[in-house]
């Protein structure tokens, strides 16, 4: 009963990042430490592993249907790569310091990064409604965008490192913010990208040792059909609710977690 679970939560994490970008880690970590009671660095360090595998397929359907903008994916990748060893790195030294304490640390900080995320997206509605279709329209002319990728790359990548979260949730609605492209396109972008980030991200946490292969293999089973299915289908429906229901289940988890 214990491997259909894990299978079910793959699927259902999978069927979300094929939809909307959004969700392997964002959703994965919260359900393996608050349902199922993995330690939370386990959680990050076979989550990581879990989003590089999980988004391959998804990322091939999008890319074959002409929807990745490759240029800003290598734009992102020169900011998320060191953006990524950084939050490893950072994450090693803090277990080093707090030996197990690191859970409890991880805990906290996985839920404050889960209640901030949907205040992205209501940023998002709010420059909707007034008439602002790019943050980058308001920004300074040094800002450039290559420079912006390269900005929302890192963060995302720390954070990735970190918890192995942010690759879809926070660096999805940065670009919206950022770029005015077609929704599917940011989303197929997104998940390019996020392969190459959760890649640099879970080669340091085989290093650190805090993957479980026998919890990410049940988790790929259901997963990776999941997302190849619903990138297949996601041009074809409307996903702006999903995405509201989704980000109102991110807030619930986070507070869960502090």
């Amino acid at each position: 009963m214990h491997q259909i679970l894990l299978i079910a939560v793959g699927l259902i994490v999978g069927l979300m990042v094929g939809l909307t970008g959004v969700g392997g880690g964002a959703l994965l970590v919260p359900i393996l430490v608050l349902l199922i009671h993995i330690p939370p660095i386990v959680a990050v360090g076979t989550g990581a592993l879990f989003v590089a595998v999980t988004k391959v397929g998804a990322a091939w359907s999008y890319n074959h249907r002409g929807l990745v903008d490759m240029r800003l994916v290598l734009r992102m990748a020169v900011g998320s790569i060191p953006g990524a060893a950084l939050g490893v790195v950072g994450l090693a030294a803090i277990r080093a310091h707090m030996g197990d304490g690191v859970n409890a640390f991880l805990k906290v900080f996985i839920g404050i990064v889960l209640i901030l995320t949907p205040a992205f997206a209501l940023l998002q509605e709010y420059l909707k409604k007034t008439g602002k279709k790019s943050l980058r329209e308001h920004l300074p002319r040094w800002i450039t965008p290559s420079r912006g990728a390269i900005a929302v790359g890192f963060v995302g990548g720390f954070l990735v490192g970190m918890t192995s979260m942010g690759s879809g949730s926070v660096i999805m609605t940065l670009l919206v913010l950022f770029y005015s492209r077609p929704l599917t396109t940011l989303v197929g972008t997104d998940i390019a990208h996020a392969v190459i980030l959760a890649t640099v991200a879970s080669i340091g946490h085989l290093a650190l040792g805090t993957v479980d292969f026998r919890l990410l293999a049940a988790l790929l089973l259901g997963s990776i059909p999941g997302a190849w299915y619903a990138a297949h289908i996601a041009t074809s429906i409307r996903t702006v609710w999903l995405r509201t229901v989704l980000f109102s289940l991110i807030v619930v988890a986070g507070i869960s977690m502090l």
